[in-house]
């Protein structure tokens, strides 16, 4: 099946996520089951019912990720998918279980994710490679001292000496995700920042601020799909697949091919040419917000400004509530939750703006929603486009 021809084919069902924040009295199964339970029962079925699961739960080894979790859930599918590209790889999996639920490989997906990050960590961030001892590519980086956030300094250094982007426009993204934030309950911080907060925290790995950097949590996130025939039967309104776009440039930051340009660009154009519609036509946008920089690579990547305009699109707090670019309408990995991968939460609420259901933080009559991941160090992304049905 040619994926051009997913419009409207498949729907979404059902989103929940788990109990978000320090959760250390749950495992990262007990958090990704949790919110498969919600996502389940908020669409009218039970676990009996799924028979696809996709999911990249890290496992010791890193092996067997749906395996485990379609054992632990007592779910025996017919069809399972842990491929590993990151935190885009629950976008992708969205085009991936549309393709296979079209193709009759399995009638129910469930997409779900779960991570124990801050427990784990103590609320440290980690290497690149997530190891305790580096192997493969990783061995050539990071034993020089090259970290998540160093890579994407370096990324950002880049973006400010070619196109004169400064660390005030990237505060911009911080203070406008930031007051989204304060509209969600489920967000970890909600207290309002300025662009001064930013710029006066303190220097992670230059020119990142601690309030440029994601937060690092427990949580746990599910999506459950369906075709859309069965979808008009279920408990809640479906959302439309409408277009799907995955791509992947690199895993080591030096082997980046433009330290300025992310794989969005293809994800971004393929999700849009399958969906038929323009950027103009985008109600909200949800995009994975691991640093700021990687918000404003994203959207000149995706096409939404034109290469090293991001630092002026996002200027005078526009994608803030009140702007003419809704984004990261429940506070981002910045404010919300970020449990390592966050892929999965742009998903969900991306379909609840769709659904009306966001209460004072709604974007008044939104039909289109675009949702991007961005996996590893700028490497990976999927994009997907999501309408009312």
């Amino acid at each position: 099946m040619d994926p051009n021809d997913l419009h409207r084919k498949v729907a979404i069902v059902g989103v929940a996520e788990s109990d978000i924040g320090r959760v250390p009295h749950k495992s990262k199964f007990q958090l990704s089951a949790e919110a498969s339970k919600k996502a389940l029962d908020e669409a009218g079925l039970t676990k009996d019912d799924v028979d696809g699961v996709f999911t990249t739960i890290i496992t010791e080894g890193g092996q067997f990720s749906s395996m485990l979790m379609a054992e632990y859930m007592g779910i025996r599918p017919r069809y399972t998918d842990s491929t590993s590209i990151g935190g885009s790889s629950f976008v992708a999996y969205v085009e991936h279980a549309a393709m296979a639920i079209a193709t009759g490989l399995c009638e129910v997906a469930l997409i779900c994710h779960g991570s124990t990050n801050i427990s784990d960590r103590g609320g440290r961030a980690g290497p690149v490679s997530g190891a305790s001892h580096v192997f493969g590519p990783a061995q050539f980086e990071e034993p020089y001292g090259v970290s998540t956030v160093g890579s994407y300094a370096l990324a950002a250094q880049r973006h400010m000496h070619e196109y004169g982007t400064t660390s005030e426009q990237l505060a911009e993204i911080a203070v406008a995700t930031r007051k989204w934030a304060s509209m969600n309950p489920l967000a970890r911080m909600r207290d309002p920042i300025t662009i001064e907060d930013v710029l006066n925290s303190r220097m992670i790995a230059s020119p990142l601020h601690l309030l440029d950097c994601c937060l690092v949590t427990d949580a746990g996130g599910a999506v459950v799909l369906t075709s859309m025939e069965r979808a008009r039967d279920l408990k809640k309104r479906p959302v439309s697949v409408l277009g799907t776009g995955e791509a992947t440039t690199h895993r080591m930051i030096s082997q980046m091919p433009d330290l300025t340009e992310t794989a969005a660009k293809i994800s971004g154009r393929l999700a849009f040419e399958r969906a038929g519609v323009s950027h103009a036509d985008i109600d909200v946008a949800e995009i994975y917000d691991s640093f700021t920089i990687t918000v404003l690579l994203t959207l000149e990547s995706l096409g939404f400004c034109k290469k090293g305009e991001g630092g002026a699109f996002v200027s005078g707090q526009r994608t803030a509530p009140g702007g003419d670019f809704p984004m990261n309408t429940q506070g981002g990995a910045l404010s919300y939750t970020h449990p390592g991968m966050f892929g999965i939460f742009t998903v969900i609420e991306a379909v609840r703006q769709l659904r009306g259901e966001c209460g004072p933080r709604q974007v008044p009559n939104a039909e289109l929603a675009l949702a991007n991941g961005t996996g590893g160090v700028l490497s990976s992304t999927g994009t997907i486009i999501l309408g009312r049905e």
